[in-house]
């Protein structure tokens, strides 16, 4: 349920409103816009709401019939805005993420790196543990693989993000990396989403392989229910009958997901189709769809990639493509 305030509600007020729900032994969840303070109350207790509206202060009890509450625009109805190394993702703002599916030495993150910074990219990429599906593929080179990342990214004035797989990895990824990735098979990884919820660095939530957009949004719901506020939805395609391109992306899913929560939605591409020629057309219809940003793969040399090469770009290719989605935000009144 959520708790409206009366416009320009001081502060004493809100608290004792806090203070008698979590008596009643709810958590309180508080989100403030421009002109009212809306308090998310969240437990499985009964509670008559007459006895919240006649509290000083309180301007109107909403009951919330979605399972997902903090998620929802019904509780914020302002785009959230997440900033990372001066790129924002949400509120018109578009981010770009670009970098290596896995790293795999430093020469090659650094090379793809400094060709990235070169183009304007902020934000890098890049897996040191990765799940794959055959036990016999590369499964990245763990810690040694994020320290390349944050040396390179120093280097260059970059932010890194990368995937973390498990609870007992998050104090090393908290060294290391500036957005932690849950990936699609972790999407439902409810202990670790409950753990990233403590953090206080934003988590980019990707989209299970057959994940419902319920599904997707109540795993971001397990983390905003511990606190942490700034979670980005990933897109990245999903499993169906079609074989032509890796995944299925789900461009619907962008306007669908933005009209009933205020999380920024950002898109893979690269994953979604696992087909390199498919990378830019694909990312140009995200941005057209209104996607809050990218993720997409680039290596330095794609044809010797231990992973997913197929569909990294070039950092040529992707240099190209940035410039014309740099002209493309402008149509949809969006920038990078």
């Amino acid at each position: 349920m959520l708790i409206v305030m009366e416009s320009q509600t001081g502060e004493d007020k809100i608290l004792k409103v806090i203070n008698f729900i979590k008596q009643k032994g709810f958590d309180a969840h508080i989100s403030k816009g421009e002109s009212h303070t809306v308090i998310g109350c969240v437990g499985r207790k009964v509670i008559d709401k007459r006895d919240i509206e006649l509290l000083e202060g309180v301007k109107e009890v909403i009951r919330i019939t979605s399972p997902y509450k903090l998620v929802s625009r019904v509780f914020k109805p302002d785009d959230t805005v997440i900033t990372v190394n001066d790129v924002k993702f949400g509120g018109g703002n578009l981010g770009m993420i670009a970098g290596p599916c896995s790293v795999e030495t430093l020469e090659q993150v650094d090379e793809t790196a400094r060709k990235l910074c070169d183009a304007g990219v902020k934000i890098l990429r890049g897996g040191a543990f990765k799940p794959r599906t055959s036990p016999y593929a590369f499964q990245g080179l763990g810690e040694e693989g994020l320290k390349i990342l944050r040396q390179v990214a120093d280097k260059y004035n970059m932010a890194v993000t990368s995937e973390i797989m498990e609870v007992s990895h998050i104090p090393m990824f908290l060294d290391y990396v500036d957005i932690l990735q849950v990936g699609a098979r972790n999407m439902q990884n409810f202990n670790l989403l409950k753990k990233l919820g403590e953090i206080n660095k934003p988590v980019m939530l990707k989209r299970g392989l057959s994940a419902t957009i319920e599904e997707w949004l109540m795993s971001a719901e397990y983390i905003m229910s511990g606190g942490n506020r700034e979670v980005i939805l990933c897109e990245r395609g999903i499993r169906t009958f079609e074989h032509m391109t890796r995944n299925t992306l789900d461009i619907s899913a962008i306007p669908v997901v933005q009209k009933i929560s205020h999380l920024p939605v950002i898109v893979d591409p690269s994953h979604a189709t696992g087909l390199r020629d498919k990378v830019a057309p694909m990312s140009k219809a995200a941005i057209a769809a209104g996607a809050d940003g990218l993720i997409i793969e680039v290596h330095n040399n794609p044809d010797c990639a231990l992973c997913d090469g197929a569909q990294s770009l070039h950092p040529e290719e992707f240099a190209e493509l940035y410039k014309d989605l740099q002209v493309l935000a402008k149509v949809v009144k969006k920038s990078f």
